[in-house]
């Protein structure tokens, strides 16, 4: 990432950001896993909730810049548990990936979690998601369990896996 590192800056929710967010997620997962609607439905609830809810001290956004162009995104909120912190959002574009971009964003938020005071972070994927599977791996995730599921109008296996902050 020697390249991309120098230009890409990770910060809060701008204006206008949400609306990206929301659009990314409904069209790369609908192109990539055929996702319906209800989706991009969620998304917008799960964005909507942290702007209007959210606590500064234990909660925060991120968007990862390269001078104007938004290139991806990852959120810390509260989990279900007290003391588990919940991972959200996490989306790279498929031009930036592989460069150890989404490694960085994802230590910024693991960081940002520990300094908070979680004592662990959870997270909800999809087995199919191979490569965002293994970088949880190489960052101390495990997978708790899988199961068969449907959702957005397709068949899944949905994981969820966690790690010790």
């Amino acid at each position: 990432m020697t390249g991309l590192a120098s230009e890409v800056v990770l910060d809060g929710l701008r204006i206008g950001d949400a609306g990206w967010l929301i659009e990314q997620h409904a069209r790369l997962y609908a192109d990539n896993d055929g996702f319906d609607a209800g989706f991009e439905a969620l998304v917008a609830r799960i964005l909507a909730d942290f702007i209007d809810n959210h606590d500064p001290a234990c909660e925060r956004g991120w968007i990862a810049r390269r001078g104007d162009q938004r290139l991806g995104s990852i959120f810390c909120v509260r989990g279900a548990e007290p003391g588990d912190a919940k991972l959200r959002l996490f989306l790279l574009l498929p031009s930036v990936r592989g460069m150890g971009l989404g490694a960085r964003m994802l230590q910024t938020c693991l960081d940002f979690a520990r300094a908070a005071g979680y004592r662990r972070m959870t997270l909800s994927t999809h087995e199919s998601h191979r490569a965002a599977c293994a970088l949880y791996a190489r960052a101390g995730f495990a997978c708790l369990s899988s199961k068969p599921v449907t959702s957005f109008g397709v068949d899944l296996v949905e994981q969820a896996w966690a790690r010790d902050l």
